[in-house]
């Protein structure tokens, strides 16, 4: 199968025909003034690497737009299973597992695709141009550890915006998802021109293998 046929059976599993993904003004008033516990904070965020979440995952870009259900995101320090499906086509799932640099994808039918450019694999069976070794950082509210980045805070000493690597990181919404830790991320919005990605959390969870 080529790589383009990869593709067309990935769109196929996001889509879900009429999504609609509204993506508000960044807000005035934010500041790259960080709140004066905002180290403790980051600290503690980095230390959560083993966490499984659940939930929902938009897209709107030029070419399509649709939805699709995270079975589950599986996070084991650099380690991932991310299994994604589409209930309005009644598609089977598709898993993307992998560690900074290497990337293989399942596709429904069970067909395996690896590749050592995680971006390129991802670019070429979605149409995004997503850096996925970053996402485990952005979701837990952190910046990545790979290019400059900018942080912004809005009125409350809450992290509103994370800009890097070319995208802009929104944190729409926070919530206490665990206990011991910071609020979590509930929903974010990543844009990149006309490239729009949210995701929405409706479960998070710590499992075995982290430390407290």
């Amino acid at each position: 199968m080529k790589l383009s046929v990869i593709a067309l059976t990935f769109a196929a599993l996001v889509l879900s025909g009429c999504s609609s993904l509204t993506v508000e003004p960044l807000p005035e008033g934010l500041t790259e003034q960080p709140p004066a516990d905002w180290r403790k904070t980051s600290a503690r965020l980095d230390q959560l690497q083993h966490w499984e979440l659940t939930g929902k995952l938009a897209v709107r870009q030029p070419s399509d737009s649709g939805t699709a259900v995270i079975n589950y995101w599986k996070q084991d320090r650099e380690t991932y299973e991310l299994a994604l499906s589409s209930s309005f086509l009644g598609m089977g799932r598709t898993t993307l597992e992998g560690v900074p640099g290497f990337i293989e994808l399942t596709l429904p039918n069970g067909e395996r695709y690896q590749s050592g450019d995680p971006e390129s694999l991802v670019n070429a069976a979605t149409g995004w141009l997503l850096p996925i070794d970053s996402l485990a950082w952005w979701i837990r509210g952190l910046p990545g550890p790979d290019g400059d980045f900018q942080l912004f805070f809005d009125d409350k000493g809450q992290l509103a915006v994370i800009r890097q690597l070319g995208w802009e990181i929104r944190y729409d919404r926070w919530q206490a998802f665990i206990e011991g830790y910071p609020h979590l991320p509930a929903r974010i919005t990543a844009v990149k021109g006309e490239k729009r990605v949210r995701v929405v959390v409706t479960s998070w969870n710590q499992t075995d293998g982290d430390s407290r």
